[in-house]
């Protein structure tokens, strides 16, 4: 799998659970911060929403556990949008550990466009969308 945006993120102490090992829900939550450095890159900083010209909801995520992270580990989560609609995208990621090399988890969040007056959707800005078909000319 390709991605055109990568970070890394660390799995602290906190992260983890009674087992020893990440909580299930924390790889959401790193898999979120790559996916807003990636969005931030493209021209939509969630720090700066009140600029944007509108909200974005997440209306589903997913996830697929795979293997393993402990605490101290590093992951890296490489990122990608794999579906451009009129007022929805769907984003996947895909999270390697680097103590192990394996696959940790992989999965998506699929979010949609709101106009912030009404709360209806409406369509992804063209700035946006231009700025995500440059990246990712495939979904064109």
């Amino acid at each position: 799998m390709s991605f055109p945006y990568t970070g890394a993120q660390k799995i602290r102490f906190a992260d983890t659970d009674a087992n020893g090992h990440t909580y299930f829900a924390t790889y959401l939550i790193l898999a979120d911060e790559v996916s807003g450095e990636y969005w931030a890159e493209l021209g939509w900083d969630f720090n700066e929403i009140h600029q944007q010209p509108t909200l974005t909801f997440t209306v589903n995520a997913n996830i697929d556990f795979i293997s393993e992270c402990l605490g101290a580990d590093w992951v890296d989560v490489g990122v990608r949008f794999s579906r451009l609609g009129n007022s929805s995208l769907t984003l996947e990621w895909e999270m390697t550990n680097r103590r192990t090399g394996e696959t940790a988890a992989r999965g998506s969040f699929v979010s949609v466009f709101v106009d912030k007056a009404d709360r209806k959707s409406c369509p992804i800005p063209s700035e946006l969308r231009e700025a995500i078909l440059a990246r990712q000319p495939e979904l064109g």
